[in-house]
């Protein structure tokens, strides 16, 4: 129902006229709210009966889904990032590093402290990776390259 509040004692006459007005016309507006929502508006303003589970137990939830190992290959993204990513579900599972550009040249930097990175890679990826470090990317030495020889030197095929 609409409770209407005024700052006089009692309703207005106009808000008793407008009740008395959706009363008269309550079969009307039910009507039209089921048409317009399929029948939701009907539905809606049933009780809901919960279904009776006798010796059932039923768990609703969202457990962990069994997780399959993680199959990690190397890419590198559109924006220049190059990372670890499990081929079975397609997440991220570390960031490398970047491939940027300074003086128009495309060079791979290594996510290390020292190269300003704020969430490195670990000491025996960097130790690993060292030598790939600033490599120069052209055309003879591609992204595809780069992404064979880091999953080379990491074990990673």
């Amino acid at each position: 129902m609409v409770d209407i509040i005024s700052k006089r004692d009692g309703p207005r006459r106009e808000d008793i006229q407008v009740k008395r007005l959706i009363e008269q016309n309550r079969s009307t507006i039910v009507r039209l709210a089921d048409q317009i929502s399929g029948g939701g508006y009907s539905a809606s303003r049933k009780p809901r009966q919960q279904p009776k589970a006798d010796g059932l137990i039923i768990h609703v939830g969202s457990g962990a889904a069994p997780v399959a190992e993680a199959k990690p290959s190397i890419h590198v993204t559109i924006n220049g990032r190059v990372i670890s990513k499990d081929q079975n579900t397609g997440r991220q599972l570390h960031h490398i590093g970047d491939i940027r550009n300074r003086d128009g040249n495309h060079i791979f930097v290594l996510a290390t402290k020292q190269n300003g990175f704020f969430s490195p890679v670990d000491e025996s990826i960097a130790k690993a990776l060292a030598e790939l470090d600033g490599s120069r990317l052209a055309a003879t030495y591609t992204e595809e390259q780069l992404a064979a020889d880091i999953g080379a030197k990491l074990g990673i095929n």
